[in-house]
């Protein structure tokens, strides 16, 4: 293979890579301030997609029972989306997660097993097994990048992301409220006795993740299919994404990682077999297991105990 095609695949590596790490992202705003590894991430990114297709073309609902055609402006359905699974993603929290007051990782995360099980169930109850796209955010010619062919919604993905990333930055580090989570996240008693409303602070995490997830399953929209199962692989290589630089608690190790995770599923994919393509990030995962349990950039890190 070419130079020239390898520069090719590492440009597809960090599109698809900059999903993983909005996703990744989710996965390390909940557990730093509650503690619990929420394995529903990936279906508020299939939920976000869903949604947004919806408001904006015609689609059949309810087993073709009757056809939707809202045909909102493309800015506003990506809006009334998100805002949709934030608010779905503060039901999670409030009516499954906050009752359950438990301090057991495994029952959390077997409680996240339900909830994602729930929501793929009422996606396919709602949008059949039927694959949906979203229309490309904006029309034109690929852009040449040196020998690289970049498409205009491959500059949407990248850029959406990292966007997202740099608000979020600046949302943690010159806010009260963003350092108000950063401080549940660092000890969630210290914080209580500051003043902190921690329960509150815990609500604001999955709704500030469920967006993040439903952002990342629009702008990828375009470029796949979606579909009632489509968050189930989202979710793991978000998860494998957050873990394997920063052990679910390092913010620049949820993007690194995803960023590494993209681009060596499609090096295997292109250099390889597009059937080591999904392997990928399995392989990677139980890699990581079997080193260590924090992730590289936390190794030794003390964590503190899962809990709401």
């Amino acid at each position: 293979m070419t130079p020239d095609q390898i520069f090719q695949l590492l440009i597809a590596g960090v599109t698809i890579g900059s999903i993983y790490a909005l996703i990744a992202l989710g996965f390390v705003v909940i557990h730093n301030v509650t503690g619990v590894i929420n394995l529903a991430q990936g279906e508020f990114a299939m939920l976000g997609a869903l949604l947004a297709i919806t408001f904006t073309s015609e689609t059949a609902l309810f087993n073709r029972a009757f056809t939707v055609n809202l045909n909102l402006p493309l800015l506003l359905a990506i809006v009334l989306a998100t805002l949709l699974v934030m608010g779905v993603g503060a039901l999670v929290y409030v009516i499954v997660i906050r009752l359950s007051r438990t301090d057991s990782v495994i029952v959390q995360i077997i409680i996240t097993i339900g909830i994602a099980i729930a929501l793929r169930g009422v996606a396919l109850i709602v949008w059949g097994t039927d694959p949906y796209r979203l229309p490309s955010f904006s029309e034109g010619p690929p852009l040449q990048i040196g020998t690289a062919v970049l498409t205009r919604q491959d500059i949407w993905v990248i850029g959406s992301a990292f966007a997202l990333m740099l608000l979020l930055y600046l949302f943690f580090q010159r806010t009260m409220i963003g350092k108000s989570l950063r401080a549940c996240s660092v000890n969630r008693t210290a914080a209580r006795l500051m003043g902190i409303n921690v329960s509150h602070m815990m609500l604001l995490a999955f709704v500030l993740s469920a967006g993040l997830g439903a952002l990342a399953g629009i702008v990828i929209a375009p470029k796949t299919f979606m579909g009632y199962e489509a968050g189930t692989y989202l979710g793991l290589k978000g998860f494998v994404a957050a873990i394997v630089i920063g052990g679910l608690s390092d913010e620049r190790g949820a993007i690194v990682g995803g960023l590494m995770l993209g681009i060596l599923e499609i090096l295997a994919a292109g250099l390889i077999s597009s059937g080591y393509k999904d392997a990928i990030a399995f392989i990677v995962l139980i890699a990581v297991l079997l080193v260590q349990t924090t992730g590289i950039l936390r190794r030794g890190t003390p964590s503190q105990g899962a809990g709401v």
